[in-house]
């Protein structure tokens, strides 16, 4: 059983939306449950707003969108937390 602290250890960021994609843009939405800020970018070694593309920008995370020029895989790997009023448990299993 993970405590409180160490499942914000393990998270990306916080999601504060229940959205998960815009319609019209069919991209994720910021703070969402899809956020690419926090689980990782939808196209590989590409940000967001699309300032940094390729490879030799791996690891820079993009000033005007906030999302780290990775690979997508990451979205798969990584956590985000939901701050809840009461403190609740949550047995993770992989």
């Amino acid at each position: 059983l993970a405590s409180p602290e160490q499942v914000k250890k393990w998270s990306h960021g916080e999601v504060k939306k229940p959205e998960t994609i815009n319609y019209r843009t069919l991209k994720p939405e910021k703070d969402g449950l899809f956020c690419e800020r926090i689980f990782g970018p939808v196209k590989d070694w590409e940000c967001s707003c699309g300032k940094y593309k390729r490879i030799r920008y791996k690891g820079v995370i993009c000033d005007r969108c906030g999302v780290e020029v990775t690979k997508s895989i990451t979205r798969r790997e990584r956590m985000g937390h939901i701050k809840l009023a009461f403190p609740h448990s949550k047995i993770i299993t992989t």
